[in-house]
């Protein structure tokens, strides 16, 4: 087993020094998902929420996480972010619908923009639950995951 690289000499936490990385093109691809009722999903499709548009509210909390995810996330190295994309898609339940949630995430530097996109992913699914709790609290954000990450030293990655 290597050494820690964020534990230092003293056993004790340090961000990773990341002068000497190569300056990539590096994405990462992540999804959330939220479980919510026939209710909660008919009103965020036909915009009936009473916060507003749930999708372009949950859009914008997502990319501006992304944004932030070096302030909440402590050892996170703040990034130069070049974009970020999140699309829904929604699927059937026996008891409801999936609101699925992917988020791409892509820059230009020294580390990863994993958590990021991980980031971004959760905070998308907090949202929605935040926006329609009104309606119904039973709603499920599912697992959050890393589906692929590109550039780096490490190279390329695609979930298994």
């Amino acid at each position: 087993m290597g050494k820690f690289s964020h534990i230092n000499e003293q056993g004790r936490a340090k961000m990773v020094d990341i002068t000497d990385k190569k300056i990539t093109s590096r994405t990462a691809i992540a999804k959330s998902s939220i479980q919510v009722n026939k209710e909660i999903y008919t009103k965020i499709v036909d915009q009936t929420i009473g916060k507003g548009d749930v999708l372009s509210v949950a859009q914008v909390a997502g990319i501006m996480a992304a944004k932030q995810t070096s302030t909440i996330i402590p050892m996170c190295h703040p990034l130069p972010l070049s974009g970020v994309n999140i699309e829904f898609a929604w699927s059937t339940l026996d008891n409801g619908y999936d609101l699925i949630i992917t988020v791409e995430a892509k820059t230009k530097g020294s580390t990863g923009v994993e958590m990021e996109a991980l980031t971004a992913a959760s905070v998308t699914a907090l949202t929605v639950y935040d926006m329609c709790k009104a309606v119904d609290k039973d709603m499920v954000i599912g697992e959050t995951y890393l589906v692929e990450k590109t550039g780096g030293k490490s190279g390329p990655y695609i979930r298994g």
